[in-house]
């Protein structure tokens, strides 16, 4: 079990850092400071009210965020943000919200946004297969546009942007959810950033929204308590019964981050380091493996890729399960393989499957 939990590659829910799983599993039975099993504690408990504190607190240091930023820990994933947002922002406008359409989860916000008021989509990488991200001369954003929305990493894809984009004087709203807190993002040029928990920072059930208060300003009073983001706010994120449990894993990788790791300033060195190792055994492969996105746009988070057939693909896959690898089968969307490197997957686990490709492809040739 600890071998699979170290070698696991999945898309989502991702591997969680082997202390934390040891404090969980102790926490599990009873926290220590209070005796009380995780899974049995009121969420109207004082201990609860201070790890929703905690949390707050840990990824505004994390993020160098200023006092007029809200944290939110809320249900639902990047799906109901996906509602929430325009219904916050975009009822009532004239002028439409601006979103990018780069891979498969953004795809997803745009219908939703339709619902509510006028959009557009700025960009598409429809044409070509959502291979690449645009280039800023691509990009024409509009100063009257309620806000923008794009996603930082295109899970499915293997794409991410490794700029900001937009306009400083239009609000920027930005799903994060598979690199949050995997690097410094320079957070406090967003009005709204939104992320779900099983990527990089806890398992699913918690979405972390941050949301500037100057954003919520002219937000319409008539939303359901449930999707007000003031409401949220106001009760902190205790508005009804939150998920406990999920919310206190976060709470313990936020404190690996900051005590264990340094910040994201150095997750991001270890980040960079693993995905450069696997990207260059694509590179260097003479087109066994054959990487998915275009080498500029490439994410540091999901590294995707092809063998030659599909027939290899599944060969490939099989083998791989059978080493002990975990999760390398690409989204049902694309298929091919797919390698999530997320902040908890180390470095030995990302040799590990480097010597496995070597050994396959050298197999296959010989």
């Amino acid at each position: 079990m600890k071998l699979l939990n170290s070698l696991n590659f999945s898309g989502g829910p991702g591997v969680l850092p082997e202390i934390v799983l040891q404090q969980v599993q102790e926490s599990m039975l009873a926290v220590p400071e209070i005796g009380l099993s995780v899974l049995g504690i009121s969420h109207r408990s004082d201990w609860f009210a201070a790890v929703v504190a905690e949390v707050e607190r840990n990824i505004k240091t994390l993020l160098g965020l200023p006092e007029n930023y809200h944290v939110l820990l809320l249900q639902g994933g990047a799906t109901q943000q996906f509602s929430m947002v325009p219904m916050t922002l975009l009822r009532g406008k004239t002028h439409p919200a601006q979103y990018l359409h780069t891979g498969y989860w953004s795809g997803k916000a745009l219908p939703e946004a339709a619902r509510e008021g006028p959009m557009s989509v700025a960009w598409s990488g429809e044409s070509c297969a959502f291979r690449h991200l645009p280039q800023d001369d691509e990009l024409a954003f509009s100063a009257e546009a309620p806000y923008i929305h794009y996603v930082s990493n295109e899970t499915v894809e293997g794409l991410q942007f490794h700029r900001v984009l937009g306009r400083d004087d239009v609000p920027r709203v930005c799903d994060m959810s598979s690199d949050f807190l995997s690097r410094p993002c320079e957070a406090e040029r967003f009005s709204l950033i939104y992320a779900h928990a099983q990527k990089n920072i806890g398992p699913a059930g918690v979405t972390v929204v941050l949301v500037r208060d100057e954003l919520l300003a002219d937000a319409p009073t008539n939303l359901p308590g449930f999707l007000d983001y003031r409401q949220q706010i106001k009760a902190h994120s205790n508005l009804n019964t939150p998920p406990v449990f999920a919310i206190y894993v976060i709470l313990l990788v936020t404190r690996w981050l900051l005590q264990d790791i340094g910040g994201v300033a150095q997750m991001d060195q270890i980040n960079r380091s693993k995905a450069a190792l696997l990207y260059r055994q694509l590179d260097q492969s003479d087109g066994f493996y054959r990487g998915r996105a275009d080498r500029q746009d490439r994410s540091l988070m999901n590294v995707a890729f092809n063998l030659a057939t599909p027939e290899l693909e599944r060969k490939f896959l099989a083998e791989a399960t059978a080493a002990g690898f975990s999760g390398l089968g690409g989204h049902r969307a694309i298929g091919g393989v797919r390698a999530s490197i997320y902040n908890a997957l180390t470095l030995t686990a990302v040799e590990k499957l480097l010597g496995f490709m070597e050994d396959f492809q050298r197999a296959q040739r010989s």
